[in-house]
């Protein structure tokens, strides 16, 4: 027999989910998130759950994980002593950034922390043209001088961009050159091996990004390989942004591409699950403790973006631009909200209910875990609503202090605003939907898509229990509730292909364009792919090479991305990948013009090594099938005496009518009045509102 094993950090839970290759059984374990340590609770959870499930190290097969080490170190400010380099001219590049601004019309605002103070940020006298041509020498004579400064300050690492070294890096190349020579113990990112690509300061913040992260990343994964090489597992992989895993060296390579991994997993296993679902189409959500992401799944391609931005507002976000430090690498394309079950009610001074953007995290966390925690919660909503156990979570593990619930809503929310608890809890409940919802509408309704032709996939500690709030607000008619949701992001893991992209920039017009100069791009771009693939032990049978172009019409400042066909690379190629601009650009703008002149601007490779697809099962246990009752608030009616079943004794064919809950250890599932729950030959949860199912039984 062999194993799975993928370990997701959250901000509340860490989450480790097995699968057994051979028949798709799933074994989950949750464990309090130890942010002192992160690697405590991996380790921990790791242990735990070979013991209680009788498993030889010698059989696990892979071993994955999602790390929040990057996120963390740049949104805390807790990076690495990094020095920057810059053609002459240019070291306040960093500095200056772009015209974007989060607030337009908020003069105050302050500008994201800038990455590297201006005292480590050096000058080179050299210069490449915009055809890739040397306009200036590069001085020699100052790279003396160079080291000793980064010797002096006690650099721990050096980024070096500078300008046009996309199209000609030889002065880039010769400068870490002579870096690496000098200073040894100095790691050294290059501009040019991190992002090859066009866009200055994207190129030179990515740049900036790994040289601050890269030796945090590093410690901490040496420790965490070290501890795991002890326990007689495989070696450790990391899951990408982008959606793939990587091997400890290609990630300390490029530390940018681990910068979202724990949302880009849970994406993965939701695509699984679509295809097993023969569900093309999904708008996948996930909350958990402290966030909710939202993404589109459509026609079973997952949509990936080159545009993210870290750090400043004190969150990852895709779509807040001007609000942190760009990256320029895939990362699969996701809204996320300051929304989880540890988001914090409070009453702003004009005596508005707001949610978030602040968590209670895992220490203390929500007032009803007993752990200190005093502010009222999400969570503590959904306790006092009785859409959670109030006895119990966690199958038990967690006890719950509901007194402490609701003196926390009392104080914080129902006397400020003369309400009473429940009416309070039904408030918070109300208003953290909203927020989510917007998520929701940017993946789907922002991009071109009807929520109406798409199911929503609902994960996440407690992303079952807002889901049909969410359906219904946005007209979904179908609610997806897969195994193990509350460690879903974690089964990603273990379905995740081995997966490394490539860029060049490539500035032309398609209609005046060489294909074989296209050809030759490609070409070198899938040597390495194909390299990368075989250092890694791939079957030949496995590796796949995907292409790309970023691609857009004159005068725009930004592309759109659209695949290249395989095989030979023709001028009828380049006239396919125009028209599918076109049409991308439709669906997403809602125009198109044909006539007008369509430039590339880079062409991208993805090198993937693919696993042998698992089968994601909720097995039924008939033996630990139970029901009972409590009263649940719903909308309309308050409270309800609600049937609760326990979801492992739910076979295929169960079902029936809200409201309903079902209970399982790590997670719960709320089914309100108006929708039908069925249970499928998977052990997935199918809801549905009664008129649909009505009519589809008809």
């Amino acid at each position: 027999m062999a194993w799975r094993i993928g370990i997701d950090i959250g901000g509340t839970f860490t989450d480790v989910a097995l699968v057994e290759e051979d028949t798709g059984r799933i074994a989950i374990a949750k464990l309090p998130t130890t942010p002192l340590d992160f690697g405590q609770a991996v380790i921990d959870g790791i242990r735990r759950s070979l013991d209680a499930n009788r498993i030889d190290p010698v059989d696990v097969s892979l071993l994955s994980h999602a790390t929040t080490v990057v996120t963390n170190a740049l949104l805390e400010h807790k990076g690495v002593h990094a020095g920057f380099v810059a053609t002459r001219g240019m070291r306040d590049i960093l500095e200056l950034r772009r015209s974007s601004r989060a607030d337009l019309y908020d003069l105050l605002q302050d500008a994201p922390a800038v990455l590297v103070p201006r005292r480590w940020r050096f000058e080179v006298t050299e210069r490449i043209d915009a055809q890739g041509e040397v306009a200036t020498p590069l001085a020699e004579e100052e790279l003396p001088a160079l080291i000793e400064a980064i010797r002096e300050a006690a650099l721990e690492t050096v980024a070096v961009s500078f300008l046009f070294s996309f199209l000609n890096d030889a002065h880039e190349r010769r400068v870490g050159q002579a870096l690496r020579a000098a200073l040894p113990d100095v790691v050294v990112y290059l501009s040019s091996e991190v992002l090859p690509e066009i866009r200055e300061f994207e190129r030179a913040s990515t740049t900036a990004v790994c040289a601050v992260v890269g030796p945090v990343l590093a410690a901490y994964l040496d420790r965490l390989q070290s501890a795991i090489s002890r326990l007689g597992l495989p070696n450790l992989q990391v899951m990408g942004s982008s959606g793939g895993v990587l091997d400890i060296a290609e990630a300390l390579r490029m530390p940018a591409m681990v910068v979202e991994s724990g949302p880009a997993a849970g994406v993965i296993a939701a695509s699984l699950a679509g295809r097993q679902l023969a569900r093309p189409n999904l708008i996948t959500f996930d909350m958990g403790g402290t966030t909710a992401k939202a993404s589109v799944i459509a026609n079973g391609d997952v949509s990936v973006t080159a545009e993210y931005e870290v750090g400043g507002s004190g969150h990852a976000n895709r779509w807040m631009h001007g609000t942190g430090h760009p990256i320029r690498v895939p990362v699969i394309d996701l809204a996320e909200v300051s929304a989880g079950g540890g988001s914090i009610a409070w009453v702003d001074p004009g005596g508005a209910l707001k949610v978030g953007p602040h968590s209670a995290g895992a220490a203390p966390g929500p007032a009803c875990y007993g752990a200190g925690g005093t502010l009222p919660t999400v969570t503590d909503a959904d306790v006092m609503l009785g859409y959670l156990n109030r006895e119990a979570l966690l199958g038990g593990a967690l006890p719950v202090d509901l007194a402490a619930a609701e003196r926390a809503i009392e104080t914080a929310i129902a006397t400020p605003l003369g309400l009473t608890v429940p009416e309070a809890a039904a408030r918070i409940v109300e208003v953290v939907n909203g927020n989510m919802a917007q998520a929701l509408r940017i993946v789907s309704i922002e991009r071109g898509h009807d929520p109406q032709e798409f199911s929503l996939i609902a994960f996440g500690g407690a992303g079952p229990v807002h889901a049909v709030s969410l359906a219904e607000e946005l007209q979904i008619p179908e609610v997806i509730v897969p195994p193990a949701p509350g460690a879903f992001s974690a089964l990603g893991l273990v379905t995740s292909d081995l997966r490394r992209d490539y860029s060049r920039t490539l500035y032309a017009d398609l209609g005046s364009l060489s294909p074989g100069k296209v050809a030759e791009v490609v070409a070198g771009m899938e040597q390495a792919g194909r390299e990368m693939l075989r250092a890694a032990r791939v079957p030949p049978e496995r590796q796949v090479l995907l292409r790309q172009a970023d691609v857009r019409y004159r005068r725009q400042a930004y592309e759109l991305t659209v695949p290249i066909a395989g095989g030979e690379i023709t001028g009828a190629t380049l006239g396919d990948l125009a028209e599918a601009f076109h049409v991308r650009h439709e669906q997403t703008y809602g125009h198109a013009n044909r006539a007008e002149h369509v430039q590339l601007v880079n062409l991208r490779l993805t090198a993937v090594g693919r696993l042998p697809d698992l089968t994601l099962a909720q097995r039924a246990d008939p033996a630990s099938a139970r029901m009972r009752r409590r009263d649940v608030w719903f909308a309309g009616t308050g409270f309800t005496p609600t049937s609760v079943h326990w979801r492992d004794g739910l076979s295929s064919g169960n079902q029936f009518a809200g409201p309903a809950i079902i209970e399982a250890m790590d997670s719960t599932t709320l089914v309100p009045p108006g929708w039908q729950a069925n249970i499928d030959d998977l052990g997935y949860i199918r809801l549905a509102p009664m008129s649909l199912s009505l009519r589809s039984a008809q």
